[in-house]
């Protein structure tokens, strides 16, 4: 036989057993590894056979025999007092290395909770310091005190400790979710592309599913993109994400953009490239964006609204001065509020929010607009005293005032895009309800309404009529032929209502092979269930298909539900997480990589908890845990 052949020794596999009498011949116990250790020096053998310890006895120890002959009490003794001496040293560093894992799991939990509250890295020696500093005044008894502040101090609780931790605990998160998102069958993605505060543009990629117990949305990864944006760019990106984190982009069954053409272009947008390497992904442009468009001002209202903020401009951007002097006459003046808001396009509410603080302080306004000495006054304290002018301010603030609470209840996490089409639905029915009420009572008007009271020239124009008919008008165009049928979603929404699912909106969803027999056979018997019922009217809909609804007994439903639940309807979690990226970045007193940057996000946003305790006994900190047969023993 070739030595090539020859198989190498396993000595693991030989089952070697340390023998009692090697103590008293050469000096040697059993580690807690079941390795040999020397009593007299701590060294270990590798292998325990009476050759290499016997071996080792004579070659180092050679003079022991002498001095404690073979037999004899005195050596009996000696040994008993190397293994006493063994087994105190051995408790003494086992606390040791209990109170420095301890030490760090706390400097751990520290690190978590600045992450969450997006704190910077050095206050975390100035929590530290408050703490012993409260301590010291709170413990009375001195020996406690000792203790306990003795404790803390050995926390390490320095910036680059608490980095390190955070780098840890981002580790722990992502490994968590992406174990948990491998195992999912459909996940949905918002996608969105910002620029923070060092003109890095990154982008932000949000994933919900749901993980078997609870639907679940998390940041699944924030890239840095270095120079151009295109969608070939951003598009190759996502697959080289996916490929290097396990991940499969057949799973993605909804991408939700905020709509621009890099994102949702028909031929070479991101949205189409996607869609072909995942046949079973949609893709959905942002219901919250489509919304606000929905409201664009243009005509006669859009010169109002323009008038509206060059009046808000002159009075706080002209100069510190008269920005000065207006505050000063809202204060001796009692006002309801102390400033004016400035408009800003990109944030969604605060076309609406302006408006009203206008019209609330419209007396003030006209106060400060007629004891002004600039040129510009006379012209804006004209048109703030004109009655078809502020009707028309008065109507823009009303209605906005109904977009705004239409897009706060669009906003938020844990929003599927089931939720979201209802909202919309209901608001499409309130728009003819204000048509009627605009020529009626003005019950949905009040702004208006008070103007009308107080002004005997202040009316209801055709302008405002024809602006409530494009903005329903609008929203039917975006949302009446809705990619997603409304039966299912209703179904998913209530399944105990009497909802008749189309073949057609099935075949929409082809991907999930539901068989449409037995799903019609499904729905009957949990109609005919009155503890499903029961359940259903108490833990709402969310909760009665993750927990009640059983996947054995039920499975074309269950998929069904699952699949249209885990949709996201927005990009708000992006919006988002933009938000509480820009504030780390701030917030931060030293420069953050993109890595760190991440980091401090995912701890930010992540909806898992880590086991700090297990943590400590990984891998990762190895380096805080030392044995006793490490150290060589003074005898």
């Amino acid at each position: 036989m070739s030595l090539s052949k020859l198989k190498k020794r396993k000595v693991d596999l030989e089952n070697r057993k340390f023998n009692s009498e090697w103590t008293d011949k050469y000096v040697f116990i059993e580690t807690t590894e079941g390795r040999p250790m020397c009593l007299l020096c701590n060294e270990c053998c590798a292998i325990g056979k009476d050759y290499n310890l016997r071996r080792h006895f004579l070659t180092k120890h050679c003079g022991f025999d002498q001095t404690f002959p073979p037999g004899s009490d005195v050596r009996q003794k000696k040994i008993l007092c190397l293994k006493e001496n063994y087994e105190h040293s051995r408790v003494v560093f086992s606390r040791s290395c209990s109170s420095q894992q301890r030490a760090t799991a706390a400097s751990l939990r520290v690190a978590w909770i600045l992450g969450k509250k997006k704190q910077p890295f050095t206050d975390s020696e100035t929590f530290k310091e408050c703490f012993i500093a409260a301590l010291d005044e709170v413990v009375t008894d001195n020996k406690m005190k000792e203790q306990v502040l003795a404790s803390v101090k050995s926390i390490p609780m320095s910036d680059t400790s608490t980095g390190r931790r955070m780098d840890v605990l981002a580790s722990e998160v992502f490994e968590t979710l992406l174990t948990r998102l491998r195992k999912a069958k459909v996940m949905s993605l918002a996608v969105d592309e910002s620029t923070d505060i060092s003109d890095t543009a990154q982008f932000c990629l949000i994933v919900r599913f749901f993980d078997g117990d609870c639907f679940r949305e998390d940041l699944l990864g924030l890239i840095p993109l270095e120079g151009h944006t295109s969608a070939a760019i951003i598009f190759q990106k996502i697959v080289d994400f996916f490929k290097d984190n396990g991940l499969d982009l057949d799973h993605v069954n909804m991408l939700v953009t905020d709509g621009a053409p890099t994102m949702a272009g028909k031929v070479n947008g991101l949205s189409a490239r996607l869609s072909a390497v995942a046949p079973r992904m949609k893709s959905l442009h942002c219901l919250i964006h489509q919304s606000v468009l929905c409201a664009k001002l243009s005509g006669e209202l859009k010169n109002t609204m323009d008038s509206v903020m060059s009046i808000i401009n002159f009075i706080r951007s002209t100069s510190s001065l008269q920005h000065r002097l207006f505050r000063r006459l809202l204060a001796d003046m009692s006002a309801e509020h102390q400033d004016l808001l400035l408009h800003n396009n990109v944030r969604w509410l605060s076309k609406g929010n302006a408006l009203r603080r206008v019209c609330e302080l419209r007396e003030e306004i006209v106060r400060f607009l007629s004891e002004s000495k600039q040129n510009r006054a006379s012209t804006f304290l004209s048109q703030m005293l004109d009655d078809g002018f502020v009707s028309e301010m008065c109507f823009l603030s009303d209605i906005f005032h109904h977009l705004n609470d239409l897009n706060l209840g669009l906003q938020g996490q844990n929003k599927t895009v089931v939720d979201l089409v209802e909202k919309l639905r209901a608001f499409q029915r309130k728009l003819v309800l204000f048509s009627s009420d605009l020529c009626d009572k003005l019950l949905h008007f009040p702004t208006l309404s008070k103007l009308m009271k107080s002004s005997a020239h202040a009316s209801v124009t055709q302008v405002m009529l024809d602006f409530l008919d494009k903005l329903r008008d609008n929203f039917a165009a975006r949302f009446n032929d809705f990619d997603m049928s409304g039966e299912l979603m209703q179904f998913v929404r209530d399944p105990f209502a009497d909802t008749k699912i189309p073949s057609e909106a099935l075949d929409s969803l082809a991907s999930l092979h539901i068989n449409e027999g037995a799903l019609q056979l499904e729905i009957i018997d949990m109609q005919a269930s009155s503890a499903l019922k029961h359940a259903y009217d108490k833990e709402g809909f969310m909760t009665f298909w993750t927990e009640w609804v059983d996947a054995e007994k039920f499975p074309n439903m269950k998929e069904l539900a699952i699949n249209l639940l885990t949709m996201f309807g927005s990009t708000y979690t992006c919006e988002s997480s933009f938000s509480h990226m820009n504030a780390i970045k701030t917030s931060a007193r030293s420069s953050l990589t993109n890595e760190r940057l991440h980091h401090c996000l995912r701890i930010a946003l992540t909806s898992f908890e880590p086991d700090f305790s297990a943590i400590v006994q990984s891998k990762k900190f190895t380096d805080c845990t030392l044995r006793p047969e490490h150290l060589v023993l003074t005898v």
